[in-house]
């Protein structure tokens, strides 16, 4: 089994209510805890409106995080390319790979808020068109490129960067939910794919449809794409039962399904207890909120479902309060993680061993007890006078 990673995809989205000052703060200790767990990756998201997301800037993020963890990789959870000029884009990317000497990771989308949009003066319409001329233009400045390029809203005049990617590598990755429009991108550039629609039941229908989108474009273009590349990502909360995590999600369980219905078409109803919040998420696959061998089972379905992918990413919501929260990423971390990313195996084969070989051990043990008892004997009795 090729090891899977994990990490954390954090918007942030917070109850609103909480000192935003603490909220920013909280995403970067997350980073931190997350890269003392082992986790592989956490990614930031750019948001301007709602109130729940409201950290506006990826790349501040990650520069902060940078200086305080270690080995933990950082993407851009997404840029949403309309609001900015590529050129921007690239540049400041290029500088964090060399700022976290090569931990960056550059996710680019469209944007998700229309609410967003609106203060940029675009429509909805035109956000994915701006998004794909945009990227084209990100990867070809990526590339060494020098860039000539006119439209009705970016110009770009013998545009070079002047730096190159750290060690000349970036992980470059684009947004899929349930429409074709991500995985085509992603196979048409040979890129990545977090498919941040995974565990609702459309966007899950969907997934092995994308990865062959992916391939066909790739085959097309003349790129080759990797599983390892492709990130999915889905609500989980993990406790110590299933009860305790139910209590847990009272914080902000139904809060945040009840913000998600006022902004996507595919939120679902809300019932009036979080108990029965949790039993409609968790009978559908949407979610995982329970124990840590339920969130095993949510994985091993998306791995059944689409053949293989390289890492899964928790959707970091404040379903729970911040310790609660920080314990669910531990347990995942001691009970989830080694149970796909191989480490386990040589622990357990090598324990299976010794219990199978008890009869000898004991033997062994009380043979090697009986000659080290013979050979303090005979020291004493040749050191008597």
């Amino acid at each position: 089994m090729t090891p899977l990673k994990f990490g954390v995809f954090v918007p942030p989205q917070n109850v609103v209510g909480l000192s935003p000052t603490v909220a920013i703060r909280r995403a970067i200790e997350l980073a931190v805890h997350l890269d003392q767990l082992g986790f592989d990756e956490v990614w930031f998201g750019e948001h301007h409106s709602g109130g729940a997301e409201i950290v506006a800037s990826p790349e501040l993020m990650i520069a902060a995080a940078a200086e305080r963890t270690q080995r933990i990789r950082l993407g851009t959870g997404v840029i949403s390319l309309p609001y900015h000029h590529p050129f921007q884009v690239a540049d400041r990317i290029v500088q964090l790979t060399h700022m976290t000497r090569g931990r960056v990771m550059f996710g680019a989308g469209p944007g998700q808020l229309p609410t967003d949009a609106k203060m940029f003066g675009l429509e909805a319409t035109e956000l994915r068109p701006r998004m794909e001329e945009s990227l084209d233009i990100i990867l070809r400045l990526l590339a060494g490129e020098t860039v000539s390029h006119k439209a009705d809203w970016v110009t770009l005049q013998d545009a070079v960067l002047q730096l190159r990617p750290f060690h000349g590598k970036l992980d470059v990755s684009v947004v899929g939910t349930v429409s074709p429009s991500g995985p085509k991108l992603a196979g048409r550039h040979g890129l990545g794919l977090l498919s941040l629609a995974a565990t609702d039941p459309t966007g899950n229908d969907q997934l092995p449809v994308h990865w062959d989108i992916m391939n066909e474009e790739a085959a097309r273009t003349g790129h080759t794409i990797d599983r390892s590349n492709w990130r999915l990502m889905g609500p989980m909360h993990v406790a110590d039962t299933e009860a305790e995590a139910v209590r847990q999600c009272e914080h902000g369980l139904r809060w945040q399904y009840e913000y998600l219905s006022h902004i996507s078409p595919s939120a679902i109803a809300v019932p009036d207890t979080t108990a029965e919040l949790v039993e409609t998420l968790n009978s559908s696959g949407r979610a995982s909120i329970g124990t840590a061998d339920m969130a095993a089972a949510q994985i091993q379905r998306l791995l059944d479902r689409t053949g293989g992918f390289g890492t899964y990413l928790f959707q970091g919501i404040d379903f729970a309060n911040w310790s609660d929260t920080l314990r669910s990423y531990e347990l995942f971390a001691e009970r989830v993680i080694p149970r796909f990313d191989g480490s386990l195996e040589p622990v357990l084969g090598s324990y299976e061993h010794v219990l199978s070989q008890s009869d000898d051990n004991r033997a062994a043990t009380t043979a090697a007890r009986a000659a080290a008892k013979e050979q303090w004997q005979r020291e004493r009795e040749a050191t008597r006078p």
